[in-house]
């Protein structure tokens, strides 16, 4: 009897095989594998939605799509990109590495956590669907400012609930990084110890905890006015559509730090490992990470400076939002300080967090230019907002993301990955990304208007270098799942723990590949001193 209870305790010790470990997933390397494989589909995805865009508009006059199918992509586009790529690959890098990091067995809440993942397959194949329906996909744009996205046809209630799943998703799962943080820390990682990585996690969970329900609450009034007869956003009624638009950028705006800040954590930890010295200023850096993501709540209108708000609303939202470039600009310092006088070496994860750190920065620059109140009624609803944040999403978001996979994929899967074929992923990235994307500030300036299918031949030049280097990247995308796959099959085996020389932090204390469950027993004080960053 006493033995059998004993095995029944111990059973979660016992990898499971087959289906059964992928659905019935509580180990956290398992479900953050799932979520970055998921993550990497809904690219490619979101991604082939915007070559349908770049193609369209290669040159003037309607080609392959009409304006209805058009607007859809751009849509889509947006919508799977940031729910369906950017969000859950933060939340897979977060289930992989928080609990190795911070000394903890496994995250606090598993079960919790694997639904979490499961809500996000049904709540994109639901958005998908939309593409199959009568009337098409959405095409309101991802911001489903009404009235505009009430005109859609059975797509409006999939879209709204497929919003609803999203959200939902990503609570359970920002619930789930606060308390394994807060709760299962070893006993030597105080909180200023912590990695910039699971610190920027734990400011980015508050941030989705907060926000998340607002958009809840702004989709669901579209819903009733759609349905119920209700009026929140109906002038006929007396209600008002510039309401909608604070509540949605209530939440929008956080939002975008919710894409940017993990990125934040993994430079932090990659620029000092491949400078050989600590991080310069650590404290300053979670302070300036904190400060970010409060300013990030008294800043939403500046998306809105041409709705008529009165001067005092104007002149507070421009101020506030030029406030923001203070604490970022300390990070940028840092990590450039972090750099001087370093003994730099340029492995793909590094050159990737040097793409993000000139890059990123170019779209801070250009941000700081849209926050000006008059200049801003000039680029409003122009290309110059589209390069400006795509600068700040592809080489912030996305190239955060891919650094942080080359960073940490050897002490995932024990092999190193083949480095000629990562610096090739990285330099034709890098390369497309401008020729993409630095152009569309130039048609902005010029005056060409964001979310139009067809445009005036001047605007013709541009648009034919920015669809050539659309497809460059994407292409150049096509690397990276193909190297991954090379690295698990047959890359060469990592022979000691730390894949890099200077690396830091607890999870390289563990042997690679990483054992199914992290700290079984907690790291001692010396162990976790050693790994500190300061």
């Amino acid at each position: 009897m006493a033995e059998h209870s004993v095995a029944a305790a111990h059973d979660h010790d016992h990898k499971p095989h087959g289906w059964r470990r992928w659905v019935y997933a509580t180990n956290h390397k398992d479900i953050g594998t799932m979520y970055l494989v998921f993550a990497c589909l809904m690219f490619f995805i979101g991604g082939a939605m915007a070559m349908v865009i770049r193609a369209e508009l290669f040159k003037p006059g309607m080609q392959l799509v009409d304006p209805q199918l058009f607007n859809s992509m751009t849509t889509m586009h947006a919508l799977i990109m940031i729910f369906g790529a950017v969000m859950p690959a933060w939340t897979g890098l977060a289930n992989w590495m928080i609990p190795m990091q911070v000394g903890a067995p496994e995250m606090a809440l598993p079960r919790l956590i694997n639904f979490s993942f499961w809500i996000l397959p049904f709540a994109f194949t639901l958005l998908l669907a939309t593409l199959f329906v009568p009337g098409g996909a959405p095409a309101g744009g991802w911001t489903m400012y009404p009235p505009l996205v009430l005109q859609n046809g059975a797509s409006f209630p999939m879209l709204i609930f497929a919003v609803h799943m999203m959200g939902a998703s990503s609570i359970l799962g920002a619930i789930n990084v606060v308390v394994t943080i807060l709760n299962m820390r070893a006993p030597g990682m105080t909180l200023l110890r912590m990695p910039l990585f699971v610190w920027t996690w734990l400011i980015t969970a508050y941030l989705l905890i907060a926000v998340m329900p607002v958009l809840a609450g702004a989709v669901t009034m579209l819903l009733t006015d759609h349905f119920f007869g209700t009026t929140f956003f109906t002038a006929a009624g007396g209600g008002d559509p510039v309401m909608f638009q604070h509540i949605f950028w209530f939440f929008g705006h956080p939002e975008v730090y919710i894409l940017i800040l993990p990125a934040f954590g993994i430079v932090s930890e990659i620029i000092p490992t491949f400078s050989r010295k600590p991080l310069f200023g650590y404290e300053a850096m979670v302070y300036a990470t904190a400060s970010i993501a409060f300013l990030s709540f008294i800043v939403w209108a500046h998306h809105m400076f041409v709705v008529g708000m009165p001067l005092a609303a104007q002149l507070f939202f421009m101020l506030s939002t030029m406030l923001i470039a203070i604490p970022t600009g300390v990070k940028v310092f840092n990590w450039t300080a972090t750099m001087w006088k370093g003994s730099l070496s340029f492995e793909p994860p590094m050159l990737f967090a040097l793409a993000f750190l000139f890059l990123f920065t170019i779209g801070g620059f250009s941000g700081l230019m849209l926050a000006i109140v008059p200049a801003d009624y000039q680029y409003q609803d122009t290309y110059f907002v589209v390069a400006h944040f795509h600068y700040v999403l592809v080489p912030g978001a996305i190239f955060g993301i891919m650094a942080g996979v080359y960073y940490w994929l050897p002490k995932w899967v024990g092999n190193m990955y083949h480095m000629g074929l990562a610096k090739w992923h990285f330099w034709l990235s890098a390369i497309f990304v401008n020729v993409l994307f630095f152009p569309q500030h130039f048609l902005g300036l010029a005056g060409m208007p964001r979310r139009i299918p067809d445009y005036a031949v001047q605007f013709t030049d541009w648009n034919m270098v920015s669809s050539i280097g659309g497809f460059g990247f994407g292409l150049s995308q096509l690397l990276f799942p193909i190297l991954i796959y090379m690295c698990v099959k047959s890359g060469k085996p990592v022979k000691v723990n730390k894949a890099w020389e200077g690396a830091h932090g607890l999870e390289w204390e563990l042997p690679s590949p990483a054992p199914y469950h992290s700290w079984q027993t907690p790291p001692s004080d010396a162990i976790i001193a050693k790994g500190a960053f300061h």
